[in-house]
């Protein structure tokens, strides 16, 4: 009985270890490459696979989700001789599990060394410049390269990416120095556009209001000017329509002419010696008003006739006073001048009463 009992339990462990060989769950996003008898057989798909126990083998169990690799710093020398460290990134897939188990031994290590010297022949070709400011033509370099040396392994090449190009100490301070002064140069042209643009909008600035001051003035003086003209225009207008007589003349003249020997700035005066015949012949107009031609005076002026032969007396008088006053300065200014031993002087003239010019110049001739 006992025999008997290990027996039937030695079949059930036999029978339990079968269906664990046979039966295979494969998660998703994986792929199981079986062998039978050490060689391919198939490639088991996610889910749940049955297997042949003791006969078929799992040989590797492969991930075909996205991979992200970051390899170390590589030292990689540029065409102008510099020896640049350089990081790169790499995403790849697994497109093909069978491939990727029999065609290559590490397909991760042999896409790291494919990097290194497919970035080392790119570099070699570039100058430090060029390498630093050619990330994305490395990029699909490097991509287009292992992509097409990975197909064959039944890997996918996604993404390259360069992470970091390190040039040497030394090269950095250069840079840091030739970038400082690049900086310090364009500061400069700035600064010196600015001022020459400020200087420009000012002398515009200048320009066009001295422009406009002068066109002002110009303006300014020529309405004065139509002024001027316009007002001499009507004076001129309203003498020649109001046709003033002789007598109003005179009796102007007469009005004027002690402001005119007034003056502060009138030093020496030399009178005519028709001054006197001119006053007579204004007071023989003023005393004959009566009689000349066209020039009657009228019913209402009559009343004022009095009040403006006084107005003329007054005048006359007033004009008679400043020729005496202006003769008197003459003669003293041309003592001083003569010191008292000039030439003799002609006669002065006879003085002019008041009342002689107010007399008709006909009456004086009848007198004469």
């Amino acid at each position: 009985m006992e025999f008997v009992t290990v027996l039937l339990v030695a079949v059930a462990l036999i029978v339990m270890v079968t269906l664990v060989k046979a039966v295979r769950i494969v998660p998703q996003q994986r792929q199981d490459v079986v062998e039978r008898l050490g060689k391919y057989k198939r490639t088991l798909n996610p889910g749940l696979n049955l297997l042949v126990p003791f006969v078929d083998a799992v040989r590797t169990k492969v991930d075909m989700r996205e991979q992200v690799v970051s390899f170390p710093p590589q030292p990689v020398i540029t065409s102008d001789n510099l020896v640049v460290s350089i990081d790169t990134v790499l995403y790849f897939k697994v497109i093909d599990a069978a491939r990727a188990t029999y065609e290559i031994s590490n397909f991760l290590q042999a896409i790291e060394q494919l990097t290194v010297t497919t970035l080392r022949n790119v570099i070699g070709s570039l100058d430090l410049e060029r390498a630093l400011t050619s990330r994305e033509e490395i990029n699909r370099h490097l991509s287009g390269v292992l992509d097409e040396t990975t197909g064959r392994w039944g890997i996918k090449v996604t993404r390259v990416e360069i992470k970091a190009i390190e040039p040497p100490a030394s090269i950095r301070d250069s840079m840091e120095k030739q970038m400082r002064a690049e900086r310090d140069r364009r500061a400069a042209i700035l600064t010196a556009e600015g001022h020459k643009q400020s200087q420009i909008l000012t002398a515009e600035g200048d320009k066009q209001s001295a422009v406009l001051r002068a066109d002002g003035d110009r303006q300014a003086r020529i309405l004065q000017a139509e002024g001027q003209a316009k007002a001499i225009r009507t004076v001129f207008d309203a003498i020649h329509q109001s046709n003033p007589s002789q007598k109003v003349l005179a009796y102007q003249y007469l009005q004027a002419l002690p402001q005119i020997a007034n003056g502060t700035a009138n030093k020496v005066w030399i009178i005519p010696a028709e001054l006197t015949k001119a006053l007579e012949g204004m007071g023989g107009a003023l005393g004959g008003l009566s009689q000349m031609v066209g020039d009657q005076p009228t019913p209402e002026a009559a009343d004022h006739a009095s009040a403006v032969e006084r107005e003329a007396a007054e005048a006359a008088q007033a004009a008679a006073a400043a020729a005496r006053q202006i003769h008197d300065e003459v003669r003293v200014a041309e003592a001083q001048a003569t010191g008292g031993h000039g030439p003799q002087r002609l006669p002065a003239p006879e003085p002019v009463s008041p009342g002689s010019l107010l007399q008709d110049p006909a009456d004086q001739r009848e007198r004469g």
